[in-house]
């Protein structure tokens, strides 16, 4: 948590400014100034080492259709307990961690703005998945997921030396549902199939 520190000229300063002129709170003024510049909101990105992957949050028990069937309702459990939190390391003084996820964003071009630092991911325990194709027969898998996002950045200020972070949050969550004949493009897909899918199926063979 970032405080704020406000100072004020007191009534004998000001009876002082009467007397003396306006270099009474000259200190002051010089102080604020300087907390102004060393707090820069207005400096400049360089990103690198920009990553995108997804993890593999809940998946539903192996999934069997004898028959045809019309609809289904899949209860995904969670994978493990972990609760994710986005972090920044080196926020500038001035901008803070939203702002440097904020720019993050800009500097991707998301649709949806990133997870902020007040945001979690918690496993829920009672997600569920719902397809009504009209034609499901045989085995599938279905899964949810996260998709993170992780960057190192250097931020500049005039000619100073940039400060150095790195940033790491995600642009989302999702889920997916496939037959076990179909291999996903997902990660976290891939690894839902090799974990539930029939030995010999397409999707647990390529994960």
């Amino acid at each position: 948590m970032r405080s704020t520190v406000r100072r004020y000229c007191t009534a004998g300063m000001i009876a002082a400014v009467l007397l003396t002129g306006p270099t009474a709170c000259t200190g002051h003024s010089d102080e604020r100034s300087a907390d102004k510049a060393a707090a820069c909101t207005d400096g400049t990105y360089a990103w690198s080492g920009v990553r995108r992957t997804q993890k593999l949050t809940a998946m539903s028990a192996p999934i069997m259709f004898e028959k045809r069937t019309a609809s289904y309702s899949a209860k995904l459990e969670p994978v493990g307990a972990r609760v994710f939190r986005p972090s920044v390391t080196g926020a500038p003084r001035g901008v803070g961690e939203a702002g440097v996820i904020t720019a993050l964003g800009t500097h991707l071009d998301v649709e949806e703005p990133l997870a902020g630092p007040s945001e979690k991911e918690v496993p829920e325990k009672d997600h569920y998945f719902e397809v009504a194709t009209g034609d499901l027969k045989g085995a599938y898998y279905a899964w949810g997921y996260v998709r993170l996002v992780e960057a190192d950045f250097t931020h500049t200020c005039g000619s100073g030396e940039g400060a150095k972070g790195r940033v790491q949050t995600w642009e989302g969550t999702g889920s997916g549902f496939l037959p076990c004949s179909e291999r996903s493009d997902d990660i976290a897909g891939r690894i839902a199939a090799q974990r539930t899918c029939p030995a010999g199926s397409r999707a647990a063979e390529d994960a």
